[in-house]
Order: C-alpha cells, then sequence, then structure tokens
C-alpha cells in the first residue's frame, strides 16, 4: 500500500457518549486505507468519526462518512478508511501517486 508523508488540513466529527465532538487538525500520514492525523480533541480507539479532508486540489474537501480509530497517541490517532466514494477514491489515489512521484524525484 502506498503511504506518503503529509500535511493536509482536515476536520473530524463523532459523538463521545452524550458529547458531539468536532475536531481540526492535519493529516500527517496518508494511505489509500488509512490517515495518521494530529488532532486538537481527544478521541477514543473504536470510536467513529465522519472526516472531511481537504486536498489541494481545491475542489470541495473529500469526505468520509465513516473512519474508525484504530490507534491513539497524546494528540496523535490514526483512523481506518471505510465509506469512501468513488470519485473521492480517486481523488486520494491522485495525490498519493503525485506525493510518491515527488518524493521519488527528490531521492534523485
Amino acid at each position: 500500500m502506498r503511504r506518503s508523508f503529509v500535511s493536509l488540513e482536515l476536520m473530524y466529527s463523532g459523538i463521545n457518549g452524550d458529547d458531539v465532538l468536532i475536531g481540526d487538525g492535519s493529516a500527517v500520514d496518508l494511505s489509500e486505507g488509512g490517515v495518521g492525523i494530529r488532532g486538537n480533541c481527544p478521541v477514543k480507539i473504536g470510536m467513529e468519526l465522519t472526516l472531511f479532508l481537504y486536498l489541494p486540489d481545491e475542489e470541495e474537501p473529500l469526505f468520509v462518512s465513516e473512519v474508525i480509530v484504530s490507534w491513539t497517541k497524546g494528540s496523535l490517532f490514526g483512523v481506518e478508511l471505510n465509506g469512501v466514494s468513488l470519485r473521492d477514491g480517486d481523488r486520494l489515489r491522485a495525490l498519493l501517486h503525485a506525493q510518491s512521484a515527488a518524493q521519488a524525484e527528490s531521492v534523485q
């Protein structure tokens, strides 16, 4: 699975007990299967979130209706991507391809 180390702005929301959780953050690690996030609002493993990821293509944010928190460490946490539309999946793959090409060029 292709993985990129990036810094993209994002917003996430979910429900924690009786409280609605809304946080801002940045994607620090990105693959087709998941996102590593540095966030400003704490989450718990197993929590379901909705994710809005602002890609550099300047289109509307990539919307993922269901992500599952798979790990946490301080302000960092990882989510598994589920429920990505075909169109948004294509946008994500295009970003990953562009990132890996740019990283390959910087190594040469």
